[in-house]
């Protein structure tokens, strides 16, 4: 059965990552991850927002990619250093503090596809989008803080839809090239998308193989970050079905999403 997550739209996806920062925008001082960016891709007629979660010292868990705020605010301190109004004060005047509860609130129409970055913020985002387990898809770099997630929104509501870690991509990548199906299968049957960068270092991954796995599986490829209209559109030629970009705007146009 196809998770509700999924239902939002047709593929090709576009996932606006981090929300939508237009040049205009960022000239005004608004940055990534904040609520005016959450709002622009909102308005934007975005769908679906990729976004980050951290876990701030007063334990809320707010939208944020970085472990620190060096790159966004200046400030050197770590995300587990500071306090919700600490960084509310701080991103102020760049677009607004978002946190994960404000955003699956205040945007009861769009679906988010939230990346834990951190151990420290699994359960307490899972038990969040528990109530919220239809439109929110979980994922990580580690499938073992993707799993504490799912498990936490499961006992305060339901099931996300969910995209695998870095184990089970590199699993899968493996099974295709050795041509192993069977495993190749045994390891998609617990995911509903697999979101992979086009290469990693020297290695390709995102390849007609996997794809062809995944799709035998009914599971969703979506490859990041893409900007370029006509990367956009040689990869949907390619057959993935969803795109995060950081211009979801220029992707409307290019894909007529």
């Amino acid at each position: 059965m196809t998770h509700p997550w999924f239902v939002a739209g047709d593929t090709p996806r576009v996932l606006a990552h981090r929300g939508l920062v237009t040049p205009d925008d960022a000239a005004d001082g608004v940055v990534e991850n904040s609520f005016a960016a959450v709002a622009a891709a909102h308005a934007a007629g975005a769908s679906y927002v990729e976004s980050d979660c951290h876990l701030t010292a007063d334990g809320v868990v707010v939208l944020f990619h970085d472990s620190d705020l060096k790159r966004v605010t200046g400030d050197p301190r770590t995300l587990a250093e500071v306090t919700e109004r600490e960084l509310a004060d701080l991103m102020g005047d760049r677009g607004g503090l978002i946190t994960l509860a404000q955003a699956l609130e205040a945007f009861p129409t769009l679906r988010f596809n939230i990346d834990v970055k951190v151990d420290a913020a699994a359960r307490r985002a899972g038990e969040i989008i528990g109530p919220y387990a239809d439109r929110v898809l979980v994922t990580s770099f580690s499938d073992a803080r993707r799993r504490t997630a799912l498990a936490a929104a499961s006992t305060t509501g339901g099931t996300p839809a969910t995209s695998g870690g870095r184990g089970t991509i590199v699993r899968t990548l493996a099974a295709v090239r050795l041509g192993q199906r069977a495993l190749a299968d045994r390891v998609l049957r617990s995911v509903d998308a697999l979101q992979v960068p086009q290469r990693q270092g020297p290695v390709t991954v995102l390849t007609r193989g996997l794809i062809e796995a995944a799709h035998r599986n009914g599971v969703e490829v979506h490859v990041w970050t893409i900007n370029e209209a006509d990367d956009m559109r040689r990869l949907v030629a390619f057959g993935v079905d969803g795109i995060v970009t950081d211009r979801a705007d220029v992707a409307f146009g290019v894909l007529g999403a």
